[in-house]
């Protein structure tokens, strides 16, 4: 079953173009089965880069899948057309009036981890989105800074800024190999990492419900899944397209910003060759994991959904 999407979204041609099933709403309604609603909380800059990177993960199930996208109510993103926003977006603030239920919620990443928790304008919201998520949403996955402040909301996890950026692509070791969410895993994968913080293990381990899932030995835990509040956090990037570190690493340097090579991720670190990706058959694996969990466990009765 395709992923169901705005026919005019940019990320429609995209997916179609390399083979993901899409289906514009018309088509979709004389399907008659329920899809699965997942949000996507986007408060990356690049919104339609996001978009596109997430829908098609989450699209190459064979579930049929209604994306909705959802912006924070006041915050006005610089980087991508005002156009754009108001004709795919809605604020959050629309959705809780709307009293709607999700089967399933991505909250993204944002590049703010030298802030404080406190100290991000939308910090406010952002904690009622966690709490609404407890009441309307029957899974959500926080992805890199979005899981960072979700698991800090719930459990009081600090992040911690490192002294250095870590970059590049990183070995990580399956530590449940039992996990619905890790079925199909091998033992080790590599996964992209680009961030100035870290969350640490032993934190985590020693906070109630949490369990850690994913684990590099570099850069420390990357997927954990939280049972009591059916929550999955990942601190790394596998829905990252293969040249997306790439354009960080060449902004960083057209900008004069000092920057590593990111590690693993170039032939021979040689930053003139094509990088090559080696996470994309993981990353279709866990966003399709997830996707099976939501569907083998919400009600039916989306009404039923956070009761």
């Amino acid at each position: 079953m395709p992923i169901k999407i705005p026919a005019n979204l940019p990320a429609y041609d995209v997916l179609t173009r390399e083979g993901v099933m899409v289906m514009d709403e018309d088509h979709a309604a004389r399907q008659d089965i329920r899809p699965l609603h997942i949000g996507l909380l986007n408060l990356m800059p690049k919104k339609i880069q996001t978009e596109n990177q997430f829908a098609r993960l989450i699209g190459a199930t064979p579930l049929q899948i209604e994306l909705s996208l959802i912006r924070m109510t006041e915050h006005k993103t610089r980087n991508t057309a005002a156009e754009h926003m108001k004709s795919f977006y809605r604020p959050f603030r629309d959705v809780l009036k709307s009293g709607e239920k999700f089967d399933g919620l991505i909250i993204t990443g944002a590049p703010i981890e030298h802030l404080d928790f406190t100290d991000v304008t939308y910090w406010d919201e952002l904690k009622q989105v966690f709490d609404w998520t407890q009441t309307h949403v029957h899974s959500t996955f926080g992805v890199c800074w979005g899981g960072m402040a979700m698991i800090n909301h719930f459990h009081g996890v600090k992040k911690h800024m490192l002294d250095h950026k870590a970059f590049g692509c990183f070995r990580h070791r399956n530590m449940a190999p039992a996990s619905p969410y890790l079925r199909g895993f091998s033992d080790e994968c590599v996964i992209p990492v680009s961030r100035w913080t870290e969350m640490r293990k032993d934190e985590i381990d020693a906070a109630p419900g949490l369990t850690t899932l994913l684990h590099s030995d570099e850069v420390g835990p990357c997927l954990v899944q939280d049972d009591t509040h059916r929550a999955l956090y990942i601190f790394n990037h596998l829905e990252y397209d293969s040249g997306t570190l790439k354009q960080e690493y060449d902004r960083d340097i057209a900008n004069g910003t000092p920057i590593n090579v990111p590690c693993n991720y170039y032939p021979g670190d040689d930053p003139s060759q094509p990088p090559q990706n080696r996470w994309r058959s993981h990353a279709h694996l866990l966003y399709g994991n997830w996707v099976n969990e939501i569907y083998q466990t919400t009600p039916f009765d989306m009404a039923e959904i956070g009761a």
